[in-house]
């Protein structure tokens, strides 16, 4: 299978640079998973796709600031894009700077802060942060929230709550599971009278969200890792044989990992580095709630397994003819 078979043309002015004005504002377009057939509504009635015992999937990651913006000793302006903490307490962290930095190297950040450069990857970089207090109040106040390349402009105030999902309890992302931003404490409130019951699970989002596929034959691909964990009870709830439907792409991803690991869905941590597309069997999840994503991407890929490829396509295509808006604060689909 070749990655050139997941392409699709896409107007530039369909990539969403705001969210709408209210979370459950969005359109939505329905796929049948069986017949293909298509239809149109808005997020605020998902509700009218659940039905009693049915179980929704949420990933209760919470979006870090993760842009830092400072300066290196010598005057060069410096960013640093946070990707994940070591056991250690370093950052693992990206770089943006007129001349890389090497080992030793002091990045000055706001309120007397600093990053000490101590190694660098293939990847990444590791640095240690000196913070003035708390650390996690500090980044608070400094740290800028990382809005997709694609939303070509920087983020405002709103972006902090905008940008988070309502049910966000757990530090540690770098994206939001962007499904789960249309949601509202009344949708679930409502899903809950309708007898829906939640399966919280917490996928800490990476960067490798992003990363391009760059191999043409997709089985050459190696995925990213991202840390999850599944309580017991949402365990429990899963292997009930009751419908699930994942909220995100992040919760099927987790879900399925641990399916696949185990032969059924099993509590705890573990870090999920599987790739899923077509040919894939899904295991723990039987519906879908997803936003639109980029052409030739791993996220793609995984909704075009539990849809099919081609009738994934056509929808993509009627919702470009429909002028849907496309990726973290665009419009949402449902496939079951």
């Amino acid at each position: 299978m070749q990655l050139e078979e997941f392409d699709f043309p896409l107007p530039e002015e369909l990539i969403a640079q705001e969210p709408a004005a209210r979370r459950d504002g969005s359109r939505l377009l329905l796929l049948d998973r069986k017949s293909g057939a298509m239809s149109h509504s808005t997020f605020s009635r998902i509700v009218d796709q659940f039905r009693e015992g049915d179980l929704l999937a949420i990933n209760t990651t919470r979006v870090i600031p993760a842009r830092l913006l400072g300066h290196k000793e010598s005057g060069g302006r410096a960013e640093l894009f946070l990707v994940r903490q070591t056991v250690d307490g370093f950052w693992r962290c990206l770089i943006r700077a007129s001349k890389s930095p090497g080992p030793g190297t002091v990045i000055l950040l706001p309120e007397g802060g600093s990053a000490t450069v101590m190694s660098r990857d293939e990847e990444s970089w590791t640095v240690e942060i000196h913070s003035p207090g708390d650390f996690q109040q500090w980044l608070l106040r400094h740290g800028r929230m990382p809005l997709p390349p694609y939303i070509r402009r920087e983020p405002r105030d709103e972006d902090r709550e905008r940008y988070q999902t309502v049910f966000a309890a757990h530090e540690g992302a770098v994206a939001a599971p962007t499904a789960g931003l249309h949601m509202t404490d009344e949708l679930l409130a409502a899903l809950r009278l309708r007898g829906v019951e939640l399966v919280p699970l917490t996928l800490h989002v990476g960067l490798g969200t992003f990363q391009p596929i760059r191999t043409a034959n997709l089985a050459e691909h190696r995925m990213h890792r991202e840390w999850y964990t599944i309580p017991e009870e949402s365990a429990a709830l899963v292997n009930s044989g009751r419908r699930v439907v994942a909220l995100g792409t992040t919760a099927a991803r987790a879900l399925e990992h641990s399916a696949l690991t185990h032969g059924r869905v099993t509590a705890g941590d573990a870090e999920a580095d599987i790739f899923i597309y077509p040919g894939y069997r899904f295991r723990a999840v039987a519906g879908l709630i997803t936003n639109f994503h980029l052409p030739k991407s791993t996220l793609l890929l995984l909704v075009s397994a539990f849809a099919g490829r081609e009738p994934l396509l056509a929808a993509y295509a009627e919702a470009v003819a429909r002028r849907y808006r496309f990726f973290s604060y665009g419009d949402a689909m449902m496939i079951a």
